[in-house]
């Protein structure tokens, strides 16, 4: 009987591995060299690779999971011998530590499949950003290029680690991150944002979904988890990189912005929020990134007031 209990309970864990990761049988059906590279973190040959030089309109999706990675607008030829895109797919990509010590892995997100490197600091494009990747660890897919269409919103409210804090638990957003905006100095470190006049501000890119959230429910929020009546900082965080402000992309999101400062001036708050045209923004280092989520703390400078009925 105790032979057969526990039998039971590995075939309910071997059950239990197979739901959890559906891929783990594409991953069977992978040739030798694939699953080289997206198992064992192996390399394709420089400029061996099928979609080194495609340039077809479409989305470029995991080997293993079929989880949208890059999409074909954000591929450029950088002469490396390896497919290259400066930006991918919000949530779709995660960074870690290579095993060399020197470079920065990139995996899917969803199933941990190996794609390649990510580098910065080149100069190769306006995001300054190249994911190396190897052919072998993608399928193209030219049918579904409008996959995943989401929309962008900027918002500067003091420390960015408290806005984006609030502002990912939001239902339909699906990344935030923590950077600069505003500013002269092209690619700024935090270092160079706090103690040189670089003119930016500590912001948060939104990445979000239009068809489940608004730009207006997000500003709204934004407005109700700092102060937007402090002038020159937020709370104990004194400084022009900690001013409130929003980046517009649009006279729709200004009109936005507009319609509900009016609001709150009608309801007796003195708005020193600042409304400013898009700018180049410039993700903060990968410290910054989910700060308080990474720490276990919450924000000590943000707190959620209800301003709007």
């Amino acid at each position: 009987m105790k032979k057969l209990f526990l039998l039971l309970i590995v075939a309910l864990i071997s059950l239990q591995a197979e739901v959890a990761k559906p891929w783990q049988t594409k991953l069977k059906g992978l040739t030798s060299f694939e699953q080289h590279v997206v198992n064992d973190k192996g390399t394709e040959r420089a400029f061996s690779g099928k979609y080194v030089n495609t340039s077809e309109k479409g989305v470029y999706r995991c080997k293993v999971c079929d989880t949208p990675l890059y999409r074909s607008d954000d591929k450029f030829d950088s002469h490396c011998g390896w497919p290259s895109f400066d930006d991918a797919i919000p949530g779709a990509i995660k960074e870690v530590p290579d095993r060399d010590g020197r470079r920065t892995e990139i995996v899917c997100a969803n199933c941990g499949a190996h794609l390649g490197h990510v580098f910065r600091g080149e100069g190769l494009t306006k995001k300054n950003v190249r994911h190396c990747v190897n052919s072998v660890s993608l399928n193209f897919d030219k049918k579904r290029q409008s996959d995943d269409k989401v929309a962008r919103a900027y918002f500067a409210g003091g420390c960015f680690w408290g806005v984006e804090y609030y502002l990912e638990k939001i239902k339909g957003v699906k990344e935030v991150t923590s950077g600069f905006m505003g500013g002269k100095v092209k690619n700024p470190t935090y270092k160079q944002v706090s103690y040189t006049p670089t003119g930016h501000i500590e912001t948060v890119e939104v990445v979000y979904d239009p068809s489940v959230v608004s730009y207006e429910t997000l500003a709204k929020t934004f407005f109700e988890i700092h102060d937007p009546t402090q002038k020159g900082g937020q709370g104990p965080d004194i400084g022009s990189q900690y001013i409130s402000a929003i980046f517009v992309s649009n006279e729709k999101e200004r009109r936005t912005v507009k319609k509900l400062i009016e609001i709150l001036k009608k309801k007796g708050y003195n708005v020193a929020t600042q409304i400013r045209n898009k700018a180049p923004f410039y993700k903060a280092e990968d410290y910054h990134q989910d700060y308080y989520e990474r720490k276990g703390k919450k924000p000590y400078c943000h707190a959620y007031i209800k301003r709007f009925d």
